[in-house]
């Protein structure tokens, strides 16, 4: 997008450029020439504009968006293994008593352990159902929630270079002379350009 409105400023300070330039006053010819290309890349730019500020509301914003849910969606997924971590924990402490004697003290220590166990477990399992279930919905859906955001971009793309096409069509129906083919144009040119090399001011010493 940047890349895209730096070409279209460019192109209109060229016609602007050429707009100020002396020979503007002395050819009328030619003024009308560069009053052509002038309102060509005005509406360029317009247009570029539009597609700019539509990928940007239908594009760049939707991902901005989407991009939101990361911290959240990460954060979810550490508390799960914290908690997970939690339960290793006890669990391996219940075990520990249930491979000891079974003494009055380690009995009691064993049923503490197990009732410490119970709201650990019972957490963890509630955030990973809770992940199993809604990761492949999130997933799942980032189809569904690009897709017509990328339409959108081929549209804007579309409705852009369909535009350039006309409005280039235009201009170059209002330079172009009748008669000349794309090789008539060139010879003359280099033509034009012999002569220039030819003056003493830019010959080769």
């Amino acid at each position: 997008m940047e890349n895209s409105s730096t070409m279209s400023k460019s192109a209109m300070k060229i016609s602007l450029d050429l707009l100020s330039n002396p020979l503007c006053e002395q050819d009328q010819d030619f003024l009308n020439m560069v009053t052509a290309l002038d309102t060509a890349m005005k509406r360029m730019d317009a247009f570029n504009q539009e597609k700019v500020n539509q990928i940007q509301k239908t594009v760049i914003e939707p991902l901005k968006k989407f991009g939101s849910v990361f911290p959240s969606l990460n954060m979810a997924v550490k508390r799960r293994e914290q908690a997970l971590q939690d339960y290793r924990r006890l669990q391996a402490k219940v075990e520990k008593y249930e491979e000891k004697e079974k003494t009055g003290p380690v009995l009691a220590k064993l049923h503490q352990a197990r009732e410490e166990l119970r709201p650990v477990r019972e957490d963890f399992e509630a955030k990973n159902k809770q992940l199993l279930d809604e990761m492949p919905r999130f997933y799942g859906s980032r189809l569904d929630y690009f897709q017509p955001s990328f339409e959108s971009l081929i549209r804007a793309q579309v409705v852009y270079y369909s535009e350039m096409h006309k409005i280039f069509g235009d201009l170059t129906q209002q330079l172009d002379q009748p008669g000349h083919s794309d090789e008539q144009r060139e010879r003359e040119n280099e033509a034009k350009l012999s002569e220039l090399r030819a003056l003493s001011i830019v010959a080769d010493d």
